[in-house]
């Protein structure tokens, strides 16, 4: 006659000590349990270790006693809850299901903070299976030191609305200054191979063409035509090639020097580093110049670079006139999907990443589409945003931790 089994929820606390699992472990396999689940968590050398087991009743009583003995022994604190048959095939049922992450960002995170983003979470019936630091641990001697803090949150359930969750998770990072990143916790989450990348504003600092036009003594007139562009009287394409044609008769060594002097976004180098060793394949798709974007391209080894040529005549000067197709939102998302074909890459495995109105089609069209220290219509429109941190803070919403990446951010 086959004996019965039963399921144990064992749960144990205190604090923690070198070998602590492994004695936990003899004693339920010298009764041969089979562990159902196991999870563990340890917060300033404190343990919570929880372990699903089934085992056969006959002895599940000697192998209560020998665990309540042992940990006695060690100094921690033991509890024991049956779980019936029908409570676990429901729960395994659920697993693997709606699964979703949801990753906050700040240069420092408050309880408030973290009470807000649990309470949209309550309120959409969604359950938090885990919760997981990020960034390395923070200073109170050198406060100086705390440039980033990041948690990620594990949560479990049926989404019946996930536009409106998406919405007031967004809402709550325009006036908390925090940032969240809200993904399916899925096989793509984990591949992402293609990261696209806007240049003026994101990876520098700068919008090249306004410093093209305040060394060329042009500037008031080039942003007087920014400003009708963004008020919607002129389309991109009419506002570009207005603004190019102010820039005739600049040498060509005046964008030499600029592209030597660009003031580069804080993380990029940490970004690229880490991109780079990881085996991403990086573009830039630019409503900016190819001239610009490929001196980046030689710095961080950038695979392509999409952006607006200057025709440049004979003399070495700025003729006043672009080459090819001009590069806007919709052709920017046009090339995303063409690199992704080209690189064999699923569209759910590629990451888009800009500041203005003319990325918000690439964003859409991403996997991953993130708004970095966008405009207010383009965050509200976004799925994610990046406006507390760095470039680097990306590397978080791809799952990296402190703990994964050296002081230059390599692996």
């Amino acid at each position: 006659m086959e004996s019965r089994k039963e399921q144990i929820l064992i749960r144990i606390a205190g604090k923690d000590r070198i070998g602590l699992t492994a004695e936990i472990m003899h004693i339920l396999a010298r009764y041969e349990a089979t562990i159902l689940d196991i999870g563990q968590a340890d917060i300033h050398s404190t343990l919570s270790l929880g372990i699903l087991i089934r085992i056969d009743e006959n002895v599940s009583g000697q192998v209560m006693k020998e665990l309540l003995f042992k940990t006695t022994e060690l100094g921690v604190s033991i509890g024991f809850e049956p779980v019936p048959l029908d409570d676990y095939e429901a729960w395994a049922g659920r697993q693997g299901r709606n699964r979703y992450i949801l990753t906050a960002i700040g240069r420092s995170l408050s309880a408030r903070q973290i009470e807000a983003a649990a309470e949209i979470i309550a309120r959409h019936n969604l359950n938090i299976d885990a919760i997981k630091r990020l960034t390395g641990r923070m200073s109170i001697a050198h406060p100086e030191r705390n440039v980033r803090a990041c948690v990620e949150f594990s949560i479990r359930g049926s989404l019946d609305d996930k536009a409106a969750f998406q919405r007031e998770i967004m809402a709550l990072s325009a006036e908390s200054e925090i940032d969240f990143s809200f993904q399916k916790d899925d096989m793509y989450r984990r591949m992402r191979r293609l990261i696209c990348f806007d240049m003026d504003s994101t990876l520098i600092q700068a919008e090249c063409i306004d410093e093209l036009a305040r060394r060329h003594g042009v500037y008031d007139k080039v942003a007087a035509i920014t400003e009708r562009a963004m008020r919607g009287e002129i389309d991109f394409k009419e506002s570009f090639t207005e603004r190019v044609a102010l820039l005739k008769g600049l040498d060509v060594s005046v964008m030499k020097e600029i592209a030597e002097n660009l003031p580069i976004t804080e993380g990029t180098d940490r970004l690229m580093s880490v991109l780079k060793t990881c085996g991403y394949k990086i573009a830039i798709l630019s409503g900016g110049f190819t001239f610009f974007g490929e001196y980046l391209q030689r710095r961080y080894g950038i695979d392509y670079v999409y952006a607006n040529e200057l025709e440049i005549g004979e003399d070495g000067k700025l003729t006043g006139r672009y080459v090819g197709e001009i590069v806007d939102g919709r052709r920017k998302a046009d090339l995303l999907k063409l690199i992704a074909m080209t690189e064999k890459v699923n569209l759910a495995q590629t990451i888009a990443v800009g500041d203005g109105a003319n990325d918000l089609p690439m964003l859409m069209e991403a996997g991953l589409g993130i708004a970095f220290h966008a405009k207010p219509r383009v965050k509200e429109s976004a799925r994610q945003s990046l406006s507390t941190i760095g470039l680097d803070g990306i590397l978080y919403f791809l799952g990296f931790k402190d703990s994964h990446l050296g002081e230059q951010g390599q692996l």
